[in-house]
């Protein structure tokens, strides 16, 4: 994946965050990016309290549970633009959502995606995990079972929504729909392999590391501060 023309890219570490706030984040940096206001790609890195999202499609006929069920546990659904199906999103989950210029890097999105499931392959392996990808479904998989998703939108040459690892994830909300779209798929994380959990702020580490190596493309750490900074700046 070299390229002698890549912009500067940024790590953006967020604290938990809900997410639609994280959604509008993302659409205000391709907003800024497809304007021209923002030259670097940015990398946002967040958990976010307990969701499940839709796909461009579909989901809920995949959702096992009524609506009454997910009230009382405080979970809600959120319909999005990103591709896939339906998935869950909780504290303990690394979900990193790059916003890249992928006509500027000359990456194409097959390749784009095959870089990100690496980049999970290669987190999980820094814990011993031997995780590696199925032909027949995107994602990374553990013997059998589902470790890392990925659903991914692309607007005018940006890439925005991303890909989910399961590091200390509640496990009980998988079972309460088909995850992905995928019928007796079984999810898995770092925490159930290993018996144990892993630090977030290691797993985030990792991953960020591992993005950088395998799209040979260093990155500069910013707080969320800096980056709408950034953004009003170019204006």
């Amino acid at each position: 994946m070299k390229n002698n023309n890549k912009p500067p890219c940024w790590w953006v570490d967020l604290p938990e965050t809900d997410y639609p706030k994280a959604l509008d984040l993302q659409l205000v940096v391709v907003t800024a990016k497809t304007a021209g206001r923002l030259e670097a790609d940015v990398i946002l890195s967040v958990e976010h309290p307990r969701v499940f999202t839709l796909g461009r499609r579909g989901g809920r006929e995949n959702l096992c549970v009524s609506d009454d069920f997910l009230a009382e546990k405080g979970v809600s659904v959120v319909p999005t633009d990103r591709g896939g199906n339906i998935t869950y999103h909780g504290p303990g989950q690394l979900v990193v959502y790059p916003i890249i210029d992928l006509n500027r890097r000359r990456l194409k999105v097959v390749d784009f995606v095959s870089g990100l499931e690496q980049a999970m392959i290669r987190t999980a392996a820094n814990w011993g995990i031997d995780a590696g990808t199925d032909p027949a479904n995107r994602g990374v998989w553990l013997d059998g079972d589902k470790l890392g998703s990925i659903g991914i939108t692309v607007r005018r040459g940006v890439s925005f929504h991303g890909l989910a690892l399961n590091v200390n994830t509640d496990m009980e909300p998988f079972g309460w729909i088909n995850p992905c779209g995928l019928n007796k798929v079984r999810m898995t994380s770092f925490e159930r392999h290993l018996n144990g959990p892993v630090a977030m702020s290691d797993a985030r580490q990792c991953m960020a590391e591992n993005l950088a190596a395998v799209f040979g493309n260093p990155l500069t750490i910013r707080s969320v501060e800096q980056l709408y900074a950034e953004i009003e700046l170019g204006d």
